[in-house]
């Protein structure tokens, strides 16, 4: 009786477990595998470049006449006005030199008026009989002399002057100023160099330089999108997106020849974000984004269902019989989620996406759908 109960009990076992496996996928049969169908999505195709700021104004402010540097009339860093006065130089020996040519002027002013006199009296003469031709033609030349010499001291005037004005240095154009590079006290002259450096602040250019074949792409989305077919956004060196989006303005002449590449330029906003500072900086170096502005198109998938061996890219699909099948593909624009495929798949296709591992060419397969949303740029 015992004997009985054992095989009973054993038997009643044995038909669990097989029951238990037959409920188990993969137990005995063909392995599970997460797949996903394939869709339409679009997304807005983008291209990064090493790129670096610049200011779309820049001067190097120098000294037009040599002087003591007596002031100066700025903070280093702060932002300047177009007329602001930045340093003063010694001005007293210009004064002096003005008032020298100013004096000039006046007696050379008298002299012609005195030939002017001289003139009138001898045509006078002249044409009463009284006078000779030569008397004439002598005052006639004494107030040609006496008018050139009026016009050069008047010449001599107007640089006495430009000299002296010269000696208040003042900011061409808006923008922040740099750190001075000659003290107060320093003699200063055209020889000294750059004194300070005044750059444009909003907007900034960007310039970069992009392959040739690249460039022609992008001047057949700018044909087919028009002016705004394409545009700019930065990544800031911190990592960040920086929050304005730019437009290319520029493309240089020449094509350099040890890469190929050609220098592309363009223009984007720097407002002031707080504390009137800004977040672009002449020469900063960032990555430059071009982006598509239209949407485009394409089929898109889990980057992790993408394969890689010596042949390319490929994935497994699988068919109405839930056999796995290679699908060798050719891959667009993709990201560490997403991948793009431009040729290779149709819409409606299911690609393996998880449990590619388990998957064997020509095998049956247990597929589930997965709802995993794709994230794409757009």
């Amino acid at each position: 009786m015992r004997n009985v109960s054992c095989h009973l009990l054993a038997f009643t076992f044995l038909s669990f477990a097989t029951s238990a496996s037959a409920q188990m996928p993969g137990a005995g049969g063909p392995p599970p595998v997460g797949v996903v169908t394939v869709t339409e999505t679009a997304i807005n195709e983008t291209t990064e470049f090493n790129g670096r700021i610049e200011a779309t104004d820049k001067v190097n402010i120098v000294a037009r006449v040599s002087a003591f540097l007596e002031e100066q009339l700025f903070t280093e860093g702060a932002d300047v006005k177009k007329g602001d006065l930045l340093f003063r130089l010694e001005r007293p020996p210009y004064e002096a030199d003005l008032e020298a040519k100013a004096a000039s002027v006046a007696e050379a002013q008298a002299t012609l008026e005195n030939a002017n006199i001289a003139f009138d009296r001898a045509d006078q003469m002249h044409k009463s009989g009284s006078g000779s031709q030569s008397t004439l033609d002598n005052a006639l030349a004494t107030q040609r002399t006496s008018a050139a010499q009026l016009r050069s001291a008047q010449a001599a005037l107007r640089s006495s002057q430009i000299n002296l004005d010269y000696t208040e240095i003042r900011s061409p154009i808006d923008g922040r100023i740099g750190r001075a590079a000659v003290t107060v006290g320093n003699v200063v002259s055209a020889s000294s160099g750059t004194l300070v450096t005044v750059v444009s602040q909003d907007p900034m250019y960007v310039t970069f330089p992009v392959p040739t074949r690249k460039l022609i792409e992008f001047q057949q989305k700018r044909t087919s999108g028009g002016s705004e077919g394409l545009r700019l956004r930065l990544r800031l060196p911190d990592g960040r997106i920086y929050d304005q989006t730019g437009i290319l303005d520029f493309l240089d002449v020449s094509v350099a020849s040890d890469t190929d590449s050609i220098t592309v330029r363009g223009a984007i906003a720097n407002p002031v974000i707080h504390n009137g500072q800004r977040e672009l900086f002449n020469d900063e170096f960032v990555r430059v984004i071009v982006e598509a502005v239209t949407p485009q198109k394409v089929l898109a998938i889990p980057r992790a269902a993408v394969l890689t061996d010596q042949q390319g890219d490929y994935v497994y699909t699988v068919g109405a019989d839930n056999v796995v099948q290679i699908r060798r593909i050719k891959l667009g624009q993709s990201t560490a989620e997403t991948a793009t495929v431009l040729d290779g798949l149709a819409v409606g296709d299911k690609v393996v996406a998880e449990g590619v591992q388990r998957v064997r060419p020509n095998a049956p397969v247990t597929p589930q759908l997965l709802t995993t949303q794709l994230a794409t740029k757009g």
